[in-house]
């Protein structure tokens, strides 16, 4: 990137700082001496998403209401980066079986993408687990409120076809598990 494009931070005021956000208004100067201000800034954690595939093929979705568009909505199951994870491979299987109670015979990183570069300072990483199989013994995470339900193939790509999918990163996450699945449909 050319360095003489970066904005230069003048200042920055912290508004909100807790477990969930990091809200910061700041005022930049561009390289031709002008202000910006105020701009702020969205700190969020990291997230990790997958598109997963049980070992009888079927793609596991999560049925979930979102207060800020105020819809129950089709999703990947994902979440939250934690310090704690060994690595994103680690953290994903763990939000697979805190969500869905699978567990998976792969995890293969896609990448990372952001939802606002322009805004936010989190990346979604991307997943796709194959070899799913349901483990009665898992714990769910009683702070979510999920139904999770087995698609067949056929029917994942329809409702997807048909933006039942509404969280962009999730719609990345599946174009790039359908490329590595070499299932891409241009439609």
């Amino acid at each position: 990137m050319n360095q003489s494009k970066k904005w230069k931070l003048i200042e920055s005021e912290q508004l909100v700082k807790d477990k969930w956000a990091d809200v910061r208004k700041n005022v930049y100067q561009k390289g031709d001496g002008s202000l910006i201000e105020p701009f702020y800034i969205y700190g969020f954690p990291d997230y990790a998403t997958a598109l997963a595939i049980t070992r009888d093929g079927k793609v596991i979705v999560e049925r979930v209401y979102r207060p800020g568009l105020d819809v129950v909505a089709l999703e990947l199951p994902g979440g939250c980066v934690d310090a704690s994870d060994k690595s994103l491979e680690d953290a994903m299987s763990r939000e697979l079986l805190e969500e869905t109670g699978y567990r998976f015979d792969h995890v293969e990183y896609l990448g990372s993408i952001s939802p606002n570069p322009t805004t936010n300072t989190n990346v979604m990483r991307m997943f796709l687990a194959t070899g799913g199989l349901y483990d009665a013994s898992a714990v769910l995470d009683a702070d979510e409120d999920i139904e999770v339900q087995l698609f067949e193939w056929d029917d994942f790509i329809e409702a997807f076809k048909n933006q039942q999918f509404v969280q962009s990163m999730q719609t990345s996450t599946i174009l790039y598990a359908l490329m590595k699945l070499n299932k891409l449909v241009i439609f």
